[in-house]
C-alpha cells in the first residue's frame, strides 16, 4: 500500500530585495530590534557606546548616517551609501561589533536576528523617512518635543532639529 502522505515544504518569505539594490548610491531606511525586546538604549552611556560603533561601521562601509533614533528596544536609521556601498555589509558590521561588545558585557545576545530595510526610491521619500525617525520617541510617549530626545542624531536630522 502507498503512503499518500504527501510532504509540504514551507519557504520563509523572503525578507531581501535583490543584493544589487543594496549597493551602491541609494538611500535606505532601517530598524533592528533588540533580543527579545529588552530594553537597551535607556542610558546615556551605553547609547553613545553603540552610537560611535554605528558612526565607525557606517564610515567604513562608505555610508553618510543621515539621521538615527536608539529607542529603548529598537533602532531606526536612515543612511545613505555612497559609490561602492553595500547595505549588508554596514549592517553585519554594526550588528557583528555591538553584539560581541553587548554579550561579553552582559552575556546575552543584543539583537534580533535580521533587520528590517526600504529603499527609498526617490528624494521625496527622504523627509518623511525622517519625520518618522524624529517623531517615533513622541509617538512612544518619551517626549513631548522630537528635539528633547537625548537619543536621536544624525547629518540631516540635526540640521532639521536646528531648523524648527
Amino acid at each position: 500500500m502507498k503512503n499518500n502522505t504527501q510532504w509540504q515544504t514551507w519557504w520563509r518569505k523572503r525578507n531581501r530585495l535583490e543584493r544589487d539594490l543594496y549597493r551602491g548610491p541609494a538611500a535606505f531606511s532601517v530598524s533592528v530590534t533588540t533580543y527579545q525586546k529588552q530594553l537597551v538604549f535607556t542610558d546615556a552611556t551605553e547609547v553613545d557606546r553603540y552610537r560611535k560603533m554605528l558612526e565607525d561601521a557606517a564610515r567604513e562601509t562608505g555610508f553618510r548616517l543621515l539621521a538615527y533614533c536608539f529607542m529603548p528596544d529598537h533602532l531606526h536609521l536612515l543612511v545613505e551609501g555612497l559609490e561602492g556601498s553595500d547595505l549588508a555589509q554596514l549592517m553585519k558590521g554594526f550588528k557583528q561589533s555591538s553584539s560581541y561588545d553587548y554579550k561579553r558585557r552582559v552575556g546575552r545576545p543584543l539583537w534580533q536576528r535580521s533587520y528590517y530595510d526600504h529603499v527609498l526610491r526617490g528624494s521625496d521619500e527622504l523627509r518623511p523617512a525622517i519625520e518618522y525617525i524624529l517623531e517615533n520617541p513622541m509617538r512612544a510617549g518619551l517626549v513631548d518635543d522630537p528635539g528633547a530626545y537625548p537619543f536621536s542624531g544624525g547629518e540631516v536630522l540635526r540640521d532639521m532639529l536646528v531648523a524648527t
